[in-house]
């Protein structure tokens, strides 16, 4: 049990989208707190707010009601306080990996000297190392999965929000990149909230899960995941987790299934 205070904490948050006369209720009264180091990730329906969630806490879109306290970073940003990285890589084509991943200090007006010694000193550790002057179309899914990953780890952020970075990539890979994914996680301790659509993946990543509901998103069933760290890919077999994951699919009102 995480006995410090949340370093960020989401209150009673509701969002309704106007689009002509017709009204889309994207979240209704969500609240739930994440606490520093914490690994927590966040499943539901396709259009159950998860997405809208996180442009709530970025400061990108204003809720209709309740607050987003972020009590990490420099509490005079309404905006970029956390690092964000939504499920496209949005990778700049005319930019080499180098130049994409020290986009986020080169916005805050950090040393653009200093953003490239430190992304040259991780690119070993993100699987980058020799591709620091290749363009975006010439790696694989992966890779550019793990420069977009560095992008948003460069921000200096405590808090990395993660919007599927692993929904559009194969199976082998994406177990890969979440083996992978956890130790960089383990050594750096961010806090970080991982939305994915694949039960499995939610469970073997996470300290906690956290399922919406259909739209109009609220947070319906929240689990401690009941599994020792470091996580092992025979965990995956474990009665522990096949016990949770029939509890989750049932509250996501699915028959439990391998993706």
């Amino acid at each position: 049990m995480n006995t410090s205070p949340p370093c960020l904490e989401v209150r009673h948050l509701s969002k309704t989208f106007h689009e002509g006369r017709r009204q889309v209720a994207a979240l209704q009264d969500v609240s739930f707190a994440a606490y520093p180091g914490e690994f927590i990730t966040i499943i539901g329906p396709s259009g159950s707010g998860k997405s809208t969630l996180f442009n709530i806490i970025t400061g990108l879109v204003e809720p209709n009601s309740g607050e987003v306290l972020v009590r990490c970073g420099d509490e005079r940003r309404k905006r970029g306080r956390v690092g964000y990285m939504p499920q496209r890589d949005l990778l700049l084509p005319w930019r080499t990996v180098l130049g994409n991943v020290i986009l986020g200090p080169e916005l805050d007006g950090r040393s653009k000297r200093e953003a490239r010694r430190r992304a040259r000193e991780l690119m070993p550790l993100f699987g980058l190392e020799g591709f620091e002057d290749a363009y975006p179309d010439a790696l694989s899914g992966g890779m550019r999965q793990r420069a977009a990953l560095l992008r948003t780890f460069l921000t200096e952020r405590e808090i990395l929000l993660l919007d599927e970075p692993f929904g559009a990539l194969d199976a082998l890979t994406r177990r890969e990149l979440q083996r992978w994914l956890l130790g960089i996680w383990q050594r750096f301790r961010k806090t970080i909230l991982f939305i994915t659509h694949d039960v499995e993946e939610a469970i073997f990543l996470g300290d906690r899960v956290l399922v919406f509901s259909p739209r109009p998103g609220r947070v319906v069933m929240e689990r401690r995941v009941p599994l020792a760290r470091p996580r092992l890919p025979a965990q995956r077999l474990s009665n522990e987790l096949l016990a949770l994951e029939a509890e989750l699919f049932a509250a996501l009102g699915v028959a439990p299934g391998r993706e």
